[in-house]
């Protein structure tokens, strides 16, 4: 019977696999330190497969490098033996909610979700440090080999600190900045969907790297758009105190696809009451001559398509094959309005005015296209008078309504959630329109400022912050909108991040000494209860962590159901085949137990035999 790994994935073995299929000859052997064999990929042969030319040796190119690049790339690959652990009594509708949140820190959480959500996540936002000097940044230290890494328990020094000041004084400024978003954003890329979208705050000490490092990450031809919007009066006020530069008006967002094939939604906002002179924030039309073509000018008003040549003559033929064979005196306007939907002809106008002035000019049943300009939405939100920095909600909702527009239950990440308006802003956005965007939010449970009003209400840490935030806004968008209440999601279910619920042994066998022997008996830690245990074994099959659980009990032991009959996990001990023959009739997909929570050995050894005899399509594992 095989057994679950219990740890996240090792992407450096996944990588190599994928170069292993393309490139066999690339593939050898090599020792490690202990004489193992373990394979390596010849990096030679490698280059030479990938270059038209002879590769003789080391070639300069156009890369972005800096010190502590490498570790970045460990830091992303090597494997973590951590878990996350359900927390009942904060979440909200912890039973039937699909939405996420989980407190820990997010390169760990990152890795943990890898074969969870891979291909998933329809987009991501996250507002990131933004590395002016004065606040915070992780401090990944991965100066060792994977044994020891997976043998540590904790990443933290001896005091517990897990986030360190990156004055800009430090000489290693950027380069630590860098290294902690190159690790973190190289696993968020490989959650997003083949058509998913990635937006990524930041303001201009380090949007230069930042732009280039997505391009390394994602690839330059990813890169969708950079959009501007503007800063609150707060920010802007703040940059006077240094009167020998210009204040900061505006901030920008990255915007990157996972595949340089994702074509964007095309957003159309109504116009409303919105006066014309304001419609030019949002039009992307050009002035060039060649995109510019008088049509007639008899026109009540004479005006001008929007269109290039081929398709303006287009335009004009069908207008006047419709006049040949119809006796009608309808203008060009009035045709084109009865006949849009028929035609599919969609065409803007610039007009003039009775002043002779240009305006641009949409009919009735148009909207404005969405540019990069979002300088009508002020940066900061202010929803929470203890989190001074969030992001509006508006923001927000703009991006997540445009890129979701075409599916009913997209999944939205943001794993520097800070207070969470991401979450409000799904939320917001299903009351208004009654679709089900799920989210996930990651948080490190970072101490608030002694000092901040935050702490001064009572919350200890940001991510208290953020999940009395959701619980707030999803009671308050359920009264704005009883008669959805049904049909609402507003709850999240709180998964923590921690050690692995397996004991050290579990995972290092072969450091095993004569003295700790009577830890096989018992591998798992003493301090964790059933329910952990299967968000770990969610985890390490790779289901998703808001599917439903019921708890049945089964010849006396309590049987975990996951989703119907997706996953039958049973952790209690003295199994019997009498239980074993009972559970293999339900017909689960999949079926878990502990190693030694079995009542003989020959029970064990029939385990497998009673599932193929009683339910053949049956995976059955151990932990």
């Amino acid at each position: 019977m095989d057994k679950l790994k219990m740890q996240s994935p090792n992407l450096v073995e996944s990588n190599i696999d994928k170069i292993a299929e393309l490139f066999p000859n690339c593939i050898s052997e090599s020792k490690d330190e202990n004489g193992n064999l373990k394979r390596v990929v010849d990096f030679d042969l490698l280059r030479q497969e990938l270059s038209p030319h002879l590769v003789e040796g080391p070639q300069e190119r156009y890369t972005l490098s800096w010190p502590g690049k490498n570790e970045a790339i460990l830091a992303a690959n090597a494997p973590i033996a951590k878990t996350l652990r359900p927390c009942e009594e904060e979440s909200v509708d912890f039973d039937t909610t699909k939405n996420i949140f989980i407190e820990g820190d997010n390169l760990d959480v990152l890795k943990l979700l890898q074969e969870t959500y891979l291909d998933k996540v329809k987009m991501i936002y996250i507002d990131p440090p933004y590395n002016t000097g004065n606040d915070f940044i992780y401090d990944d230290d991965f100066a060792e080999n994977t044994k020891d890494f997976l043998k540590r328990s904790n990443q933290k020094d001896e005091e517990g600190n897990r986030l360190i000041p990156n004055p800009d004084s430090k000489g290693r400024f950027h380069s630590d900045w860098l290294s902690m978003m190159y690790s973190r954003l190289k696993l968020a890329r490989n959650l997003l969907k083949n058509d998913g979208v990635i937006f990524i705050s930041i303001d201009i000490h380090e949007v230069s790297n930042l732009r280039l490092l997505m391009n390394e990450v994602f690839g330059s031809s990813c890169h969708k758009n950079t959009i501007a919007v503007r800063r609150g009066i707060k920010n802007v006020q703040a940059q006077f105190e240094d009167l020998s530069s210009l204040s900061l008006g505006h901030e920008y967002i990255l915007m990157y696809s996972k595949s340089s094939e994702t074509r964007l939604p095309k957003l159309v906002y109504s116009h409303g009451k919105q006066k014309p002179g304001k419609w030019d924030t949002f039009w992307r039309g050009t002035n060039r001559p060649t995109m510019r073509y008088e049509l007639f000018g008899t026109f009540p008003e004479t005006g001008q398509w929007r269109w290039e040549e081929g398709r303006t003559k287009l335009a004009v033929k069908n207008y006047e094959d419709y006049l040949a064979n119809h006796a009608s005196d309808m203008s060009l306007d009035e045709w084109y309005l009865d006949n849009l939907t028929a035609t599919n002809i969609k065409l803007n106008f610039v007009r003039k005015n009775e002043e002779g002035t240009v305006q641009y000019y949409v009919p009735p049943t148009e909207g404005r296209l969405l540019s990069d300009n979002w300088m009508d939405i002020t940066l900061s939100g202010n929803e929470t008078k203890e989190f001074n920095t969030e992001k509006n909600v508006a923001l927000l909702s703009r991006a997540i309504k445009w890129i979701c527009s075409n599916e009913q239950s997209p999944i939205i990440l943001d794993f520097f959630a800070g207070s969470s308006t991401t979450a409000h802003a799904v939320m917001q956005l299903n009351a208004e329109d009654e679709r089900k965007r799920k989210f996930i939010m990651v948080q490190l449970d970072e101490p608030c400022d002694e000092t901040s009003e935050a702490f001064k209400a009572g919350y200890k840490n940001i991510a208290e912050i953020a999940k009395e935030r959701i619980r707030r806004a999803g009671k308050k968008i359920k009264e704005e909108n009883s008669a959805k209440t049904q049909v609402l999601d507003t709850g999240f279910r709180i998964l923590k991040l921690d050690t692995s619920n397996m004991k050290d042994v579990y995972y290092t066998p072969d450091q095993t000494k004569q003295t700790n022997l009577e830890m096989f008996t018992d591998h798992i830690k003493d301090d964790r209860r059933r329910e952990d245990i299967l968000f770990q074994v969610l985890l390490d099959w790779g289901l998703d962590l808001s599917l439903p659980i019921a708890k049945e009990t089964i010849e006396d032991k309590t049987v975990f159901f996951v989703d119907g009959n997706v996953l039958a996990a049973c952790f209690d001990t003295d199994i019997t085949e009498d239980m074993v023959k009972v559970l293999a009739k339900r017909n689960p997909l999949r079926a878990v137990f502990r190693d030694d929570g079995f009542g003989s050995d020959s029970v064990k050894i029939n385990v497998e035999q009673i599932f193929k005899l009683l339910s053949p399509e049956t995976e059955v594992k151990t932990i």
